[in-house]
C-alpha cells in the first residue's frame, strides 16, 4: 500500500482529495494535518511515500516545510497560486496542482507519482521516506480505476473514440484518445509505429517490412512512422 499524507488547512480539500484517493486502490491514507506543524511531528515518528501539500497555510508556509524534510517522500503541490510552481519544481516535486483540479488531472498525478520506473532508485533503509519501485498505471476502465502493469503491455490500437491496451492475458478499452495514453507511457519506451498503433519496443518479436510481429499480433507500420522504426535497426 502506498501511504499519504493531505497537508492543507482546508477542511474541504481534505474531502476532495480522500475522495479521489478512495477511488483508486493501493492508496491508503495515514493522516489528515491541517498545518505543517501537525504534519512534521507526524513526520518525526512516521513515514509516508506520498504528500498532498497546500502552499499558503498559516503557521508554516508549505515550500519552507518541504525544505525542513531530509528525505521527502514524493510531493504533489494543491494550491490555489500558480505563481510558485517554478520555485516547486525546482525542490523536485512531483506535479503542481491548482484549485479546482478535476480527477482526470488528479490521476495522472498519482500516476506520476506512483511511477518512478524513470528515476535512479535510492535503497530502501529503515529511515528513507521513497515510493517503493512502481511499474503500473491506473486506467479508467468499466467505471473503475484499474491498476495495470507497463510490462505487461504489449501494444495499444486507437479504435474511433476509444484506445484498446492489449496485454499478455488480457485486453482492456478505454474510452480514451490514443495521444493521452502515450504521454502517460511516454517514459516507458513506447513507440508510435502508425497513427493507430504503438508498441512496447520490449516485446517486438521481430519486423518485417511494413509489420512488426509481437507474439501472435501483427503490427502495421504507417509511412510517416517508418523513420521511428528505423531508428530501431541502427
Amino acid at each position: 500500500m502506498i501511504k499519504y499524507l493531505i497537508v492543507d488547512d482546508e477542511y474541504v480539500a481534505h474531502d476532495i482529495i480522500k475522495g479521489y484517493c478512495d477511488l483508486l486502490p493501493n492508496l491508503e491514507l495515514a493522516k489528515n494535518c491541517y498545518d505543517a506543524i501537525e504534519a512534521l511531528e507526524y513526520l518525526n515518528q512516521n513515514k509516508v511515500d506520498l504528500i498532498f501539500l497546500d502552499l499558503n497555510m498559516p503557521k508554516l508556509k508549505g515550500f519552507e516545510f518541504l525544505k525542513t524534510l531530509s528525505s521527502p517522500p514524493k510531493i504533489i503541490v494543491t494550491t490555489a497560486y500558480k505563481e510558485y510552481a517554478i520555485e516547486g519544481y525546482e525542490l523536485n516535486i512531483t506535479d503542481y496542482l491548482l484549485k479546482p483540479f478535476s480527477f482526470e488531472r488528479f490521476l495522472k498525478a498519482v500516476n506520476k507519482a506512483v511511477d518512478t520506473s524513470s528515476t535512479i532508485q535510492q535503497p530502501k533503509t529503515e529511515s528513507s521516506n521513497v515510493l517503493p519501485v512502481s511499474k503500473s498505471i491506473f486506467l479508467n476502465h468499466n467505471k473503475k480505476h484499474t491498476q495495470v502493469a507497463i510490462d505487461d503491455i504489449l501494444y495499444i490500437e486507437a479504435a474511433g473514440n476509444y484506445t484498446k491496451v492489449v496485454m499478455v492475458k488480457e485486453t482492456i478499452t478505454l474510452r480514451e484518445k490514443i495521444s493521452d495514453l502515450l504521454e502517460l507511457l511516454s517514459d516507458h519506451n513506447f513507440l508510435q509505429v502508425h497513427k493507430s498503433f504503438a508498441v512496447a519496443i520490449k516485446h517486438i518479436n521481430s519486423i518485417e517490412g511494413n509489420r512488426i510481429l509481437i507474439n501472435e499480433h501483427i503490427i502495421p507500420v504507417g509511412k510517416l512512422y517508418k523513420a521511428n522504426v528505423n531508428q530501431l535497426l541502427k
